[in-house]
């Protein structure tokens, strides 16, 4: 285990489920990833690069929902502007995303 945090540095994170709309290959990335295009509902589409080209076919991606951080600051990887992350499970190289059991709205909190 990381160091341990308190309730309020959790409730800092700003987890939301987003529904993929477009993934792309991201040639210039150091290691194999995608860009993906994702919907957050009223806090509107964020794109990012995901890791998890192992476990994933672009084709299975779409309207696929996930879990990301959507209150990182925006970041730089290569030529692209990522802003959100993705959140997974990290099992050596392979990423494998958390998603909601059911559908729900685009946006909406996790917790």
């Amino acid at each position: 285990m990381n160091q341990a945090i308190t309730f309020e540095d959790f409730t800092k994170v700003d987890l939301r489920v987003g529904t993929i709309l477009e993934v792309n290959n991201f040639p210039k990335a150091r290691k194999p990833a995608y860009q993906l295009t994702i919907d957050f509902g009223d806090l509107g589409i964020k794109k990012t690069s995901a890791q998890i080209t192992t476990l994933y076919k672009k084709e299975d991606l779409i309207q696929k929902q996930i879990v990301a951080v959507v209150n990182f600051p925006k970041k730089q990887i290569a030529n692209f502007m990522s802003e959100c992350l993705v959140v997974g499970a990290v099992d050596g190289k392979d990423v494998v995303l958390l998603n909601p059991e059911h559908k729900v709205k685009n946006g909406t909190t996790v917790s």
